[in-house]
């Protein structure tokens, strides 16, 4: 299994209930927007307080790789993305997406998450170059594709469905609400059977 990359470590093994939270809290505060924290616990609960806790604080929950005794926990520090102001004018819904993919029309699925965000679950096929990486590996893309670019909740594929128009790119289209919302087919580290 490929490792999944992260911005900061936090050893919370050993820890029981609620020191895991309490070091997690404490380490969050020291992480850049957008970052993704790895938390080392022992404690078996801690699967369902990180989840909780994510949610309550809004940051993001990647999910959680079981290691023998110890859990590697995600977390995404929020960024305020979710409540940004979308501007790109081409535009379609998840349900529309899913039903281009599913015609089998040869189009080009770009996700700009993260790379840990993308290793727990994506799009079957998609192309992962994370926002921050776009400048550097444009060049991956073929400006003559038909591109749906895809993130979590819209925001950065709308900053990325800009950049890419503003360098040529000419059939590009943004994906609303983003893998928030995905309900189609995914595959992820969670499906590995090795």
């Amino acid at each position: 299994m490929a490792a999944i990359e992260s911005n900061m470590k936090l050893d919370a093994k050993g820890l029981a209930c609620p020191m895991p939270i309490v070091r997690t809290k404490k380490a969050m505060k020291d992480l850049e927007a957008g970052h993704v924290l790895e938390v080392e616990a022992t404690d078996k609960g801690s699967k369902a307080d990180m989840q909780a806790w994510a949610e309550s604080t809004g940051h993001q929950y990647l999910g959680t790789i079981e290691e023998g005794d110890v859990l590697k926990h995600y977390l995404r520090k929020s960024t305020g993305e979710e409540t940004a102001e979308r501007s790109y004018p081409h535009v379609v819904s998840n349900d529309q997406l899913e039903e281009k993919l599913a015609s089998g029309a040869p189009i080009v699925v770009l996700d700009v998450r993260e790379a840990a965000e993308f290793a727990f679950r994506h799009i079957r096929n998609a192309v992962s170059i994370p926002l921050g990486e776009l400048d550097e590996r444009m060049a991956e893309l073929n400006k003559e594709d038909e591109i749906y670019v895809i993130c979590r909740t819209g925001t950065r594929s709308d900053l990325a469905a800009h950049k890419l128009s503003a360098n040529g790119y000419a059939g590009i289209i943004n994906v609303v609400p983003g893998m928030s919302g995905w309900r189609g087919d995914t595959v992820g580290l969670n499906d590995r059977t090795d």
